[in-house]
């Protein structure tokens, strides 16, 4: 059946293959970006079933604009692709307060922009279904992703509380936290790496930069087969509500599941000794 989807960052990366296998599924598409025109050349001109708009999705001016043109266009909106973002790399220290605001202000309040103006059309409709792209890095805190990693912790939370403010009116929700994929998140027009500004993470900036750079391209998740995977998730009629993508995502939360059991193990036998001691002090 054919959905209406609106997918932001469609420009480039996982959200051009997301649009691209939306269009060849026969889906009418929303296609955002802050440049239109390079979205709609990007996949491949203009098409009946295309409509690119422009949206930054730090404003949300844009965000209510985009999804009113989704709906003067197709009259509907029937699925909402979260997947516009950026990263902030590097240590904690070496990244500014100005800097993690920003990635905040993309990665979580970006998404909430969106999600805030689409809702409307969703609960006049009574369905419909917001997909949002976190990481492996919002359920599992790693080095040098301190930014990145806040910034998806939060989507984490948001997007799962989110779920019960919406099911009354017929809306799902999905969180997708994909591990390694060939994105174009580790390109320079999506990263923004640090430089060393503190001589004791000098040594560790300056490999794991290296490191990361090299990787950008060999990375083991296709993103044509995600994005195809997000369009089967699109069309469930229960989907799922957290979507763990890629064999390395689901190693490392599997790792962090055990982790957790055996800190609230131990938290339970502190807590106990805690409670019943009474001992004088």
């Amino acid at each position: 059946m054919s959905k209406v989807i609106l997918v932001t960052g469609a420009g480039r990366g996982l959200g051009t293959d997301i649009a691209r296998e939306a269009l060849a599924a026969g889906h009418q598409v929303v296609a955002t970006g802050r440049r239109p025109q390079e979205v709609e050349k990007t996949l491949g001109g203009p098409q009946d079933n295309l409509l690119a708009t422009k949206l930054d999705v730090t404003s949300l001016a844009d965000a209510q604009a985009a999804a009113q043109a989704a709906v003067d266009r197709f009259g509907r909106i029937d699925v909402l692709v979260n997947n516009a973002g950026n990263f902030f790399a590097g240590y904690f220290e070496e990244i500014t307060p100005a800097q993690m605001r920003q990635q905040i202000e993309t990665n979580l309040f970006g998404p909430m922009n969106v999600t805030r103006a689409v809702l409307p059309v969703l609960r006049k409709q009574r369905s419909g279904h917001i997909i949002t792209l976190s990481s492996s890095a919002g359920l599992i805190g790693q080095e040098f992703c301190v930014a990145y990693a806040a910034s998806k912790f939060g989507v984490e939370g948001w997007m799962e509380s989110l779920r019960y403010d919406v099911e009354p009116y017929g809306i799902h929700t999905t969180v997708v936290e994909p591990g390694f994929f060939r994105t174009e998140l580790l390109v320079d027009a999506s990263t923004t790496w640090p430089e060393p500004t503190i001589d004791d993470y000098a040594e560790r900036t300056t490999a794991t930069v290296a490191a990361w750079k090299n990787m950008n391209g060999r990375q083991t998740g296709d993103p044509a087969k995600l994005a195809r995977a997000l369009l089967t998730l699109a069309d469930q009629d229960k989907p799922l509500l957290r979507f763990v993508a890629g064999a390395d995502a689901i190693e490392g939360v599997e790792a962090k599941a055990r982790e957790l059991l055996a800190q609230a193990q131990a938290s339970r036998e502190l807590g106990d000794n805690l409670a019943y001691d009474d001992t004088p002090q």
